[in-house]
């Protein structure tokens, strides 16, 4: 093993913001399990919101195992965009007769302090640990689409990793 690859390993289920994202997905099961079987259109927005609400710890484990910047920050909208479908879903239950709607305020304010543990967690993306993204999407700060890659200047010739080449 090398000594680059000895970094300490972290447990994203030790993370706060995991803990939290597994709370609102276990609120958001709860709520749904209020949601009466008959009624079509909110069995649908019950799958959405237990879709979203799964997305709030599935995208930080990954975010957690990928390391690259471009990488982190892509799992960063995703949470964000499923954050933000939850926090309205309510206004699809009250649309459509859900009776118990008033719980969902619990989600909403568990969504708030998920969106602060959130912030504090991407400014802790280590910003030089990156691919450039040619989409030019989730580079890091001063890092664009079109940049040279400093990689691109690393001489590399496989016979000297591997023996028995053949040429």
């Amino acid at each position: 093993m090398f000594e680059d690859d000895e970094e300490e390993f972290i447990d994203p289920k030790n993370l706060p913001i995991y803990r939290k994202g597994k709370e609102i997905y276990d609120a958001v099961s709860e709520i749904c399990d209020l949601i009466p079987e008959d009624n079509e259109y909110l069995q649908m927005v019950k799958g959405w919101m237990l879709g979203d609400a799964m997305q709030l710890t599935v995208k930080v484990a990954g975010a957690e195992g990928g390391g690259l910047y471009d990488l982190r920050m892509e799992a960063a909208a995703i949470i964000r965009k499923a954050a933000r479908d939850l926090m309205i879903q309510n206004h699809s239950l009250d649309l459509h007769g859900f009776e118990h709607v008033e719980y969902y305020t619990i989600v909403r304010d568990l969504i708030e302090e998920y969106r602060l543990l959130f912030i504090d967690w991407v400014a802790g993306f280590d910003k030089d640990d990156y691919i450039i993204d040619r989409w030019g999407l989730f580079n890091p700060p001063g890092v664009g689409p079109f940049d040279k890659d400093p990689d691109d200047d690393i001489p590399f010739d496989p016979k000297d990793f591997f023996e028995d080449m053949d040429e």
